[in-house]
């Protein structure tokens, strides 16, 4: 799989303004509904930030049942985002792998909820 090529620089405060967060996958269900197949998430934050849904398309390798109970890693600062009539609170994060399928993003043991990336 082509990478695609690599952003310009951008100023430490720039990075600063996206703000990534760790969460907990309390509830996981399909999304039949959506364009591409994808799982409706509720990911709860913890603290102030508290529960956020989301859509992700990471059916190839996660069921449902599966990631229920995972920790992975959202931009919590974006603008919701209607994805059919889902609304969309959060953008979960992953990675391609070689055939271009999503991977999540995820601490390497469990950290608290809400916790920020730096």
């Amino acid at each position: 799989m082509d990478m695609p090529a690599a952003p310009g620089p951008i100023g430490f405060d720039d990075f600063l303004k996206v703000d990534v967060r760790v969460g907990r996958i309390v509830e996981a269900a399909p999304f039949p509904e959506a364009r591409k197949p994808a799982i409706k998430l509720v990911i709860d934050f913890g603290g102030t930030i508290g529960r956020k849904k989301s859509s992700a398309q990471i059916t190839k390798y996660y069921t449902p049942e599966a990631l229920v109970g995972r920790q992975v890693l959202a931009v919590v600062n974006f603008p919701p985002r209607q994805i059919g009539k889902f609304m969309s609170e959060v953008l979960t994060l992953g990675v391609p792998d070689a055939q271009g399928e999503v991977v999540l993003i995820a601490p390497d043991r469990a950290v608290p909820e809400g916790g920020r990336l730096f």
